[in-house]
């Protein structure tokens, strides 16, 4: 199996991701589509990654590679190549299989906790994960369910945490890929947003929180471990 992980900014990437394909024997190559990388032929990967970034899905004008990477995306799932998204990944493939992506009604920064639904307790990859959990969240946007998706989990700020569509696609919302590497850069590049309200905490609360990072980590070696079989 080979994978294709494509990176939207330089301080969200895909470390402990890495990790996963490394024990797993899977070969990679990252795409830092931020720098016009050339996208690769639809027959050369097996996997797709689509890691998060601070820009919208709708930002085409401010971000022209937006335009091919959606057309790739469009290409994967034509394919049945198995995708998954975080965050803005997500809502790349929630809106190229249809669904729409817009400002959620809360901004929703830091470590806040998540439910899983009655679904996903009872299906893979999700099934022996607990049924709830705190995870780290730095989204403004939203989705709507794509078509024949089901959704896998929410949170008190935000109703669609992640879905699945069928044995090929999974979409998350959060960020169980943290790390505390990935934790300080976050802080570092998006200080300005860290304005207080009920579902933004401050720097300090969210670096004392990190605690909550080697969960994350195995349930997303669990999610992964599960898909990819």
């Amino acid at each position: 199996m080979k994978a294709i992980i494509i990176k939207h900014e330089v301080y969200e990437g895909p470390d402990y991701i890495l990790q996963i394909l490394k024990n797993k024997d899977i070969k990679y190559k990252i795409i830092n589509i931020y720098n016009n990388d050339e996208l690769p032929e639809i027959n050369s990967f097996d996997l797709l990654i689509i890691m998060g970034g601070p820009m919208g899905v709708y930002d085409e004008d401010k971000y022209k590679w937006l335009i091919k990477e959606k057309l790739f995306i469009k290409n994967a799932i034509r394919n049945g190549k198995k995708i998954f998204g975080i965050c803005l990944g997500a809502q790349l493939i929630a809106e190229c299989l249809g669904a729409k992506v817009y400002k959620n009604k809360f901004k929703e920064i830091g470590w806040f906790p998540i439910r899983l639904t009655r679904y996903a307790k009872y299906k893979l990859p999700f099934s022996k994960l607990p049924h709830e959990f705190v995870t780290f969240h730095w989204h403004n946007d939203t989705f709507s369910l794509p078509k024949g998706a089901v959704r896998i989990a929410q949170s008190d700020a935000c109703e669609n945490q992640g879905f699945v569509l069928g044995k090929n696609i999974i979409g998350l919302q959060f960020h169980p890929e943290i790390t505390e590497k990935d934790l300080k850069l976050f802080l570092k590049y998006g200080s300005k947003e860290l304005i207080k309200s009920n579902f933004i905490q401050g720097k300090k609360e969210i670096m004392k929180n990190k605690k909550f990072i080697k969960e994350n980590n195995n349930i997303l070696y669990e999610i992964l471990d599960k898909f990819l079989q």
